[in-house]
């Protein structure tokens, strides 16, 4: 390595490290922003700076949106309805993805373009529609109003993720297991998902952030506080408490928390499994 590649080397390196760090500053500067409001009182929110710096902590804020913004009846909805949407999301795009990717019929390619096409519909254009048909069924205000177009919306993803990483499964396997004896849901439940842990890692965390900070059909679908879920809890406060902001962006704090745990937790493995589906698809 000469002189002209050490000095090109040498400048390189921190530049990256100063626009990585710009970007991630950039990024996180909203949370820090909400975190920090949020712990000052109403009246230490009209200054000229970007930051508050609290006289004194003001954890009553949390505490008045914890308790009324209903936080752990929203919570509890929240977790009961995404973790069924993935639960549903994972079964039915492994099993789509089996019979798009292995088994041989004459429609699978046409009902795989079909399926993959839903990434393509904008919610807002369900809303009426939706309504009207879970309004003739009595779905509306009940766990399925929002159950069935979670579910709806993020198999397209799914099912894509999940046939990219199977076809990276040796055939030879399955017929194997067809020499034992082992019929289609053994060979599909018990070789085949244990070997896609990646891509269902993958599909659950997406799902579960997708859906969790949706309010459009929620707000649309659901009337009575018995289903609602955690954006809730920011609409309660728009009128009772509309002149505390303090209060609101604690409960936007609250309801943010939980989805920012989880990606941080598995940011890895959401990086990872796009990564080598997108490689594997």
């Amino acid at each position: 390595m000469n002189q002209t590649d050490i000095r090109t080397f040498s400048w390189k390196k921190p530049l990256l490290w100063a626009v990585l760090i710009l970007v991630a500053v950039v990024q996180i500067f909203p949370l820090i922003w909400l975190a920090d409001f949020s712990l000052a009182s109403s009246n230490e929110m009209f200054t000229s700076g970007l930051l508050v710096i609290p006289k004194k902590i003001q954890w009553g804020n949390y505490v008045k949106a914890f308790i009324d913004g209903h936080f752990l009846l929203y919570l509890k909805n929240s977790i009961l309805i995404n973790g069924l949407a993935v639960i549903l999301v994972l079964l039915v795009s492994i099993m789509a993805g089996f019979a798009c990717r292995r088994m041989n019929w004459k429609l699978r390619g046409l009902v795989k373009t079909l399926l993959l096409m839903g990434m393509m519909i904008p919610i807002h254009a369900t809303l009426l529609p939706n309504y009207k048909i879970f309004n003739q069924l009595r779905l509306t205000d009940t766990i399925w109003a929002l159950l069935i177009p979670y579910v709806a919306f993020s198999l397209p993803q799914g099912l894509f993720l999940m046939s990219s990483f199977m076809e990276s499964i040796p055939v030879e396997l399955e017929e194997a297991a067809v020499m034992d004896g082992c019929g289609i849901y053994r060979i599909v439940f018990r070789i085949i998902t244990p070997m896609m842990k990646s891509s269902i890692a993958t599909v659950s965390i997406m799902t579960f952030l997708n859906n969790w900070n949706e309010f459009m059909m929620a707000s649309t679908y659901l009337s009575s506080p018995k289903w609602k879920t955690l954006p809730f809890s920011v609409l309660e406060f728009t009128g009772q408490y509309s002149s505390n902001y303090a209060v609101q962006f604690a409960v936007m704090a609250l309801t943010a928390a939980p989805a920012v745990i989880v990606y941080i937790l598995l940011n890895k493995h959401i990086t990872k499994g796009v990564a080598m589906g997108a490689v594997k698809g």
